[in-house]
């Protein structure tokens, strides 16, 4: 059995379900809202992310991170 317990809410510029347990530019990033779209969930996402330091794999733009390696 599996529990999820983020919160969610209805995007209606986007017509998805969104999770509110992400910054609202991450959300905007995953779900592709173009630049300057008006957030109709604004004020409701979370101020900061615990997504990177739970998966530091990824990248800010949800991206996997590039290994760098020293020479």
């Amino acid at each position: 059995m599996c529990t999820f317990d983020a919160p969610i809410a209805r995007c209606e510029a986007m017509n998805q379900m969104v999770l509110l347990d992400e910054t609202r530019r991450e959300c905007a990033f995953e779900h592709g809202c173009p630049p300057g779209q008006k957030c109709p969930l604004n004020g409701c996402f979370a101020r900061q992310s615990g997504l990177y330091d739970a998966h530091p794999e990824i990248g800010a733009h949800g991206q996997p991170r590039v290994a760098h390696h020293a020479h």
